[in-house]
């Protein structure tokens, strides 16, 4: 059975995404956000005290785009993913890499400098900076998302997974209203499918069942 630790609206939504798209049986285990605050046990599982963490048999692991690619491939096969033979399979790999190193790395320093920090010392300099810095390395998904439905691959595939989890946190720490036209269409187009429908509410279940309180949005 594949475990998957999880805070509310935290990265680890990727894989989570991801296995309910599968259709995989996995087990949730849901913690206070940040858990290496609230939840210091959790740092004999996972000493970096980050989510996601994902156990498969003797398999561990702590990056959300690299879960996906690793539940497409072991668990596979699934038209999520995109394989060497296929002539997307360059941009498939560049937009999964793009989802955590280009897309939500400025956006941790918004959530950070606007929310996490104590009031004292939150920053609005430092978050409206890297706040144009997001904006302006999504202009690559709006240019994806001219004429296509999804990122690569004339279909939805894992990327758009890593991908989507970017607009959902920048939704949540309100940069969405600075989308453009193509960026705000796929961001309804990914909130309507079922997998990620049925991902939202395993993450609502999961907290309430447990006694873990969902995030404050922005």
């Amino acid at each position: 059975m594949i475990t998957l630790y999880h805070c509310d609206a935290a990265r680890s939504f990727r894989p989570l995404w991801m296995l309910e798209e599968m259709g995989l049986p996995y087990e949730l285990k849901m913690l206070p956000f940040p858990p290496r605050v609230f939840a210091k046990e959790y740092l004999a599982l996972n000493p970096l005290g980050t989510i996601p963490f994902m156990v498969d048999g003797e398999t561990k692991m702590t990056e959300s785009s690299g879960i996906c690619h690793y539940l497409g491939i072991k668990h596979g096969p699934t038209p999520l993913m995109v394989g060497p033979e296929d002539p997307a399979y360059g941009a498939f790999l560049n937009w999964m890499y793009f989802s955590d190193a280009t897309l939500t790395f400025p956006q941790t320093l918004v959530l950070r400098y606007t929310q996490l920090e104590p009031e004292e010392r939150r920053n609005p300099q430092v978050a409206g900076d890297y706040a144009k810095w997001f904006l302006g390395r999504l202009r690559a998904v709006e240019a994806a998302t001219a004429n296509a439905e999804a990122l690569c691959a004339g279909r939805f595939t894992a990327a758009d997974i890593v991908i989507g989890y970017a607009l959902r946190l920048a939704d949540n720490i309100g940069l969405a209203k600075d989308f453009g036209p193509n960026v705000a269409a796929y961001w309804a187009r990914l909130q309507q499918r079922d997998g990620f429908k049925r991902a939202v509410a395993a993450e609502q279940k999961a907290g309430a069942e447990q006694n873990v309180a969902p995030r404050v949005r922005a």
